[in-house]
């Protein structure tokens, strides 16, 4: 039996059904991702964080310091050093 029912609009476009949005749990900017299983055609809420909320919880809010256009250029030189070092 059916959960609910969506038409596709000219443009390829369908509209998730409240009562799915809530069981699946999603909300504006939610993904959602189409599998084959089976010869079915079935559609789970795909991961739950983003790529941003990812980078806030390692690096976050607050944005790095400002540096200097020395401290810039010193960085690049230690690097490229490091990066062509002989071993």
């Amino acid at each position: 039996m059916a959960l609910a029912k969506s038409k596709v609009t000219a443009q390829g476009q369908i509209s998730v059904p409240a009562a799915v949005r809530k069981k699946l749990g999603i909300g504006p900017g939610s993904t959602l991702e189409w599998v084959e299983e089976g010869g079915q055609i079935v559609i789970k809420r795909s991961g739950k964080y983003s790529s941003q909320d990812i980078h806030k919880a390692i690096f976050g809010d607050t944005p790095p310091a400002p540096k200097t256009d020395e401290e810039l250029e010193e960085g690049i030189r230690e690097y490229i050093r490091k990066r062509h070092a002989r071993r």
